[in-house]
């Protein structure tokens, strides 16, 4: 392999000694937080889900937070590839620039937001919700004490009061957000997570698009979602505050009948960060025995080195390239269209019986 890398903890790695890696075996697909380095993943999305995992079977839970909710909603539609496509082209192409003669602001990115979730998802929401397989899962941050509201004054203390907090104990974020798991109703989320207050729930048409833009509502660059149906009052954030890059206790899971009860994760890094605010403390991000049963999918360091400017797509890119977008667009597409190769390895990985030698420990 020279574009992928796959990493396996050791009962995932025990289970793909004995029978190699089957559709069965997978229990949960997580969709990380991160914004346009998602992009490059795009490709083995199009593939897990319009092929891999096409058709009956044992059912997967698709958990998302930020871009990763958008993505995984994409892939529970009728028709995946095409959802998960236009997904990756209007990402690309939308600029947010505001209307002519007014400044940029976060309710007008929140509206352009809504713009193309509507667009992606109007009409469609029973698709989603009666899936025969997969059962979605989307995550939300509600604020509480100083953001519990959206205000400017009361924002900064309480996002700096929540950082002092994670990093005394992660466990101490809770006093500040909420953890929202935004569930399938038909089967609710397949574990139980204790590390923060947690609410679920119901995911229905009236709160399907809701739940996803709250997901993506970055603090100060997008407003906070309230309002939402069924859901306790409050303002709604970015679900990677809580849950960055899902670093749970996966091996809780129960395994289907015939199945192994893996965690496969395409993920742009092959660690994982418990939360957006974890991001500096590099002992959260170890193995721990909760990811027994996950695989990890990542691009290698040095296929990213030649991607445009050497790097994955980021949201730092809307700035370096402000004078220039349609080059912003250029790049991007470019590393969308060298991921293929992602998707191409793994799916020649899998027709060769899933060697051994192509897997590391997580």
């Amino acid at each position: 392999m020279h574009a992928l890398q796959i990493h396996a903890g050791p009962r995932a790695l025990e289970s793909i000694r004995h029978q190699g890696l089957r559709p069965q075996d997978i229990r949960a697909v997580p969709a990380a937080a991160g914004g346009p380095k998602g992009l490059v993943l795009n490709p083995l999305d199009r593939y897990l889900f319009a092929h891999w995992l096409r058709g009956r079977g044992p059912s997967v839970h698709l958990v998302g937070a930020s871009v990763g909710a958008w993505r995984m909603a994409c892939a529970m539609l009728d028709e995946p590839d095409a959802a998960l496509r236009r997904l990756a082209v209007d990402y690309v192409a939308e600029s947010y620039d505001p209307p002519t003669g007014e400044r940029q602001s976060a309710g007008n990115i929140s509206r352009r937001f809504a713009v193309l979730l509507e667009r992606h998802f109007g009409g469609q929401q029973a698709q989603v919700l009666q899936h025969p397989r997969l059962r979605l899962h989307v995550l939300a941050s509600r604020g509480r004490r100083c953001l519990r509201r959206e205000h400017r004054l009361l924002m900064p203390l309480g996002g700096a009061a929540a950082w002092v907090a994670n990093a005394v104990d992660r466990r101490h974020l809770g006093g500040w957000l909420e953890r929202v798991v935004f569930s399938d109703p038909r089967e609710p989320l397949p574990l139980k997570l204790e590390d923060l207050p947690t609410e679920e729930v119901a995911l229905e048409a009236a709160n399907l698009m809701p739940a996803i833009l709250a997901s993506g509502s970055i603090p100060f660059w997008l407003r906070a979602v309230t309002s939402i149906p069924g859901a306790p009052d409050g303002a709604y954030w970015d679900g990677g505050l809580t849950d960055y890059q899902f670093h749970w206790p996966w091996s809780r899971i129960e395994a289907n009948r015939d199945g192994a009860g893996l965690v496969l994760y395409p993920h742009f890094q092959p660690s994982l960060v418990p939360g957006w605010l974890d991001k500096p403390f590099r002992q959260r991000h170890r193995m721990t025995p909760g990811l027994d049963n996950v695989i990890v999918l990542s691009p290698r360091a040095d296929w990213i080195a030649r991607l445009p400017g050497g790097k994955l797509p980021d949201r730092q890119d809307f700035k370096r390239y402000a004078s220039a977008p349609a080059q912003r667009m250029q790049a991007w597409r470019a590393a969308i269209q060298a991921s293929e190769q992602l998707a191409d390895e793994w799916h020649e990985w899998l027709q060769q019986g899933c060697p051994l030698d192509d897997v590391q420990p997580l």
